[in-house]
């Protein structure tokens, strides 16, 4: 059945985006669908875009894996349109530009400045498109055992084959239906499952009970090698094979199965995540993010700052306002986003609490990100559970597919557009040779946090075009020495503090701060775009082009 309704949904998706072939004529049909886009159904598609994995899945399995607290996230998604609806919105479309470093040369007159933003798109493309496709490969396997390859070949061929037929106005088609699908399939099944849980669960979910002992006999499927800290002797079976474990610390390698008896006591994590609060317990049920070891409101402000500017800056996003006739319905677009932002970010919760409850070993396996679909095996059995694992294995596809449009759409433009002279025939080859790029390196990375990989795209983001965005629509003495600078800085200090977290593996505030750079890498880039662009002379054109964008549109 599982299998079924995403077949189904990848059949429709090719359908739907096959209704943009016949209105694919210009470059500017390819990249902007003619600009002839209503604010509704552009809103729609750009929240089927917008949420992603790190939505559908991510949020929930945060919530599992660090607490309460991990609901600044959807906070943070949400607060960056509204950022976005009073600062970039209507300035941006007035632009003309197809692109996001179109408006770059459009804005400050520099074709090298041109350039590297489209590198500068390209790393955050690859930086949250990989972990669509390792999701989406990932979620196959856990729910229907097909191997891990077919989901990430499927994945890649769905959305390179769409965006090659019928550019940005079948995207825009495709993601708002499955706007409209992850919706239905994200809510119907949330009441469902709360309906079914009865009260004493209900209950529980409103404070759930510390994870120190296994309630019954329970696997759990490590999925990368984990350090553990036995604290009483207990008995398991390590691949069915009994193995007696004593005090002290252990390793459970990548895809083995641990079964533990019931009334076992939980391990402790060792390592780098020995810092994760248990679910259920006091550190888990403080409103923050990280622990006292790690500065929480520091940790927390950091991921404010990057998903609410991140957001303002990703480059998929922000191509979105170009499709929109005119500055108003640019702004229309915006906020109708939000409203639909909203609706849809009520339902993490709910799994999340939920899989607090019913799936707190998750946290043990590094496998929160499957809770969604593992809860409806735990809350009932048989059919019921069977429909309600394909109805939200099928919205978790929609998510994937919808955000991978969006994100080949960008890389396509940058690659084939900014960096080179282009054309139609060249955006469609270039769209089937990106999604075809992608499926090896989603191959190779099967291993990886695709919560992390997703939020690092949004502090590079944050790092470099918001500093851009803000400054070229708002400030007429920005120039392009001083935005080349700036977002040179950024991109250099965000990934920089990201690669030497992985490879130095600090803890406390300095590894909080490396991990999550964008307190720091921010108003960084914006300080020296600022500096820079001081020691400048303002080309004479800028007040002009000022006006333009902030004239209001004619009626």
């Amino acid at each position: 059945m599982t299998v079924a309704a995403v077949v189904t949904l990848l059949v429709v998706t090719v359908l739907i985006g096959a209704r943009g072939v016949a209105a694919m004529r210009t470059t500017s049909d390819f990249l902007v669908a003619s600009r002839r886009t209503s604010p509704m159904l552009n809103a729609a598609a750009v929240s089927g875009e917008y949420l992603s994995a790190a939505s559908f899945l991510g949020v929930a399995g945060l919530v599992i894996k660090e607490g309460t607290g991990a609901l600044w996230y959807p906070v943070g998604f949400t607060a960056g349109y509204l950022l976005m609806l009073a600062l970039v919105a209507a300035p941006m479309r007035r632009t003309g530009a197809l692109t996001v470093p179109g408006f770059a040369e459009a804005r400050l007159g520099s074709r090298s400045l041109r350039r590297f933003c489209a590198v500068v798109v390209v790393v955050i493309g690859v930086l949250y498109l990989v972990p669509q496709i390792v999701a989406a490969g990932q979620l196959l396997t856990l729910v229907s055992g097909v191997d891990y390859w077919v989901g990430v070949v499927v994945s890649g061929l769905a959305v390179g084959i769409t965006l090659a037929l019928g550019g940005m106005r079948a995207a825009t088609y495709v993601q708002a239906f499955q706007f409209a699908l992850k919706l239905l399939l994200f809510a119907g099944p949330a009441i469902w499952l709360l309906l079914l849980a009865g009260p004493q669960l209900r209950a529980d979910m409103a404070a759930p009970p510390e994870f120190t002992h296994f309630s019954q006999q329970t696997p759990v499927d490590f999925r990368l090698d984990t350090d553990l800290v036995v604290t009483e002797p207990t008995l398991v079976a390590v691949d069915g094979v009994p193995t007696r474990l004593a005090p002290g610390p252990h390793e459970a390698l990548a895809d083995q199965v641990w079964t533990f008896p019931a009334g076992a006591a939980v391990p402790e994590l060792g390592g780098d995540r020995a810092s994760l609060p248990v679910p259920g317990g006091s550190d888990w049920a403080l409103p923050l993010l990280g622990t006292g070891d790690a500065a929480p409101l520091l940790a927390t402000w950091s991921v404010l700052v990057a998903t609410a500017l991140g957001t303002m800056g990703l480059p998929h996003i922000i191509v979105r306002f170009h499709t929109s006739p005119d500055g108003r319905g640019a702004r229309r677009t915006a906020a109708i986003t939000v409203a639909m932002l909203g609706s849809f970010y009520l339902f993490p919760i709910v799994y999340g609490l939920l899989g607090t409850v019913l799936t707190p070993e998750l946290y043990l396996s590094q496998g929160t990100d499957t809770a969604i679909v593992t809860l409806p095996g735990r809350v009932t059995d048989g059919s019921t559970a069977a429909v309600l694992t394909a109805l939200l294995t099928a919205g978790a596809f929609a998510a994937f597919l919808a955000t991978s449009l969006g994100l080949l759409l960008a890389l396509s433009g940058a690659l084939a557009h900014d960096l080179m002279p282009s054309g139609l025939r060249r955006l469609r080859l270039t769209a089937l040779a990106a999604s075809a790029a992608v499926v090896p390196a989603a191959l190779l990375m099967v291993r990886i946090d695709v919560s992390a990989a997703v939020t690092s795209a949004f502090t590079v983001a944050a790092s470099t075009f918001c500093p851009l965005l803000v400054l070229g629509l708002w400030w007429k003495g920005l120039t392009a020495r001083g935005a080349y600078a700036g977002m040179v800085t950024g991109l250099v200090s965000s990934v920089g503090a990201m690669a030497l977290s992985a490879l130095l593996g600090l803890e406390g505030t300095a590894g909080m701060l490396l991990a999550q750079p964008a307190l720091l890498s921010v108003p960084l880039a914006f300080i020296v775009m600022i500096t820079i662009s001081w020691t400048n002379a303002v080309p004479a054109w800028a007040e002009d082009t000022m006006l333009r964008l902030h004239l209001a549109d004619r009626e």
